[in-house]
């Protein structure tokens, strides 16, 4: 195996100079640096992370914790998204990624900073825990540092990555009104989660925008469930059968909305039209196909180990960064026909 004291002899300088080029500080001069590297290339070397990790004293690794490994619901690939984007910023920074959960945890009796201290977790990034959980007092609470993704969370220690989810709730909306609807119902996740709480936001102003009166009780709270969706939007088309569209929190719960429609007899769209939120992967397979709200998930995950990344190496970092999303327009919407 060649080591750095090999690569000093072959480049004629120390080993204290190849450390520090090969480590990226910049007291070393750049022809020097880049001469060790091609020498370093040349050998093919390759670093020992763990002697690395033991010199430095830190594990180069991170968390990404979420409320369990996989969704439920095979059609929901947010999570899969949004642990590409952190992985593949952290394979960039040389750093490890760890997933664990929440509720695996619970179950064993563990705490979050015993996860982080077991696994020698420098910071971690939590996405998908529910509001209210116990974890996410403790990551605010917590000396580690973390990001969180669509859970407001700004200090010291914290940031805070989401999408625009009250534009996104807006644009939706926008695009109904433009269509001729007048009568459009909404699926919220749950009255407490911080997107939801954007997106009803965005419902309102849309209908407000357009001079439309809002009314609670063409509301529902599905709780981002399929099955939940399509029991709750039964109740509401048949209280409210004037509702021409239905604006849904999510794709899940928008898939929900249109198998009740199917099963009351209407023909989609013409007789409903239906938005999801998303823009998960199966969306464009539905039918017809979802119309939606494209949020980057994939963008949230590599953006939030960015900012995960950049406070444990001691850059100035952002506690805020909020990502636009933009409306995909399928088949799943046109002009009220009755």
């Amino acid at each position: 195996m060649v080591t750095i004291k090999d690569i000093a002899k072959a480049a004629n300088v120390s080993v204290t100079t190849v450390s520090r080029a090969l480590n990226g500080y910049d007291d070393v001069n750049e022809k020097t640096r880049q001469r060790i590297k091609d020498v370093a290339e040349k050998m093919q070397y390759s670093p020992n992370m763990t002697a690395r990790r033991l010199v430095t004293n830190k594990s180069s690794t991170i968390g990404l914790l979420t409320s369990s490994s996989f969704p439920s619901n095979p059609k929901d690939t947010f999570t899969m998204d949004v642990i590409s984007g952190v992985n593949e910023y952290a394979s960039y920074a040389d750093y490890d990624m760890i997933l664990f959960q929440s509720e695996f945890a619970k179950r064993q009796g563990k705490t979050y900073h015993q996860l982080c201290s077991e696994r020698q977790i420098e910071g971690v990034i939590s996405q998908g825990l529910a509001h209210g959980d116990a974890f996410l007092q403790q990551m605010e609470e917590s000396s580690v540092p973390c990001v969180f993704i669509d859970h407001p969370g700004e200090n010291e220690t914290t940031s805070f990555v989401s999408a625009d989810n009250a534009a996104g709730a807006r644009e939706a909306v926008r695009h109904l009104v433009s269509l001729g609807h007048r009568e459009i119902a909404f699926i919220n996740g749950d009255d407490e989660a911080y997107i939801s709480l954007e997106r009803m936001k965005g419902y309102k102003e849309g209908l407000q925008e357009a001079d439309i009166v809002f009314n609670e009780k063409k509301v529902r709270l599905a709780y981002f469930n399929e099955e939940e969706a399509c029991a709750r939007s039964i109740e509401l088309l048949e209280e409210f059968p004037e509702i021409t569209a239905v604006f849904c929190s999510s794709d899940l719960m928008a898939m929900g909305v249109m198998r009740a429609a199917q099963q009351l007899g209407y023909q989609l769209p013409d007789e409903l039209s239906v938005v999801g939120y998303d823009n998960l992967v199966i969306s464009q397979y539905t039918t017809p196909a979802l119309t939606t709200v494209h949020q980057d998930k994939y963008k949230m995950g590599n953006t939030a180990a960015e900012l995960l990344i950049n406070r444990l190496q001691g850059k100035e970092t952002k506690t805020r960064v909020i990502i636009p999303g933009s409306l995909l327009v399928r088949k799943s919407t046109c002009p009220p026909r009755r």
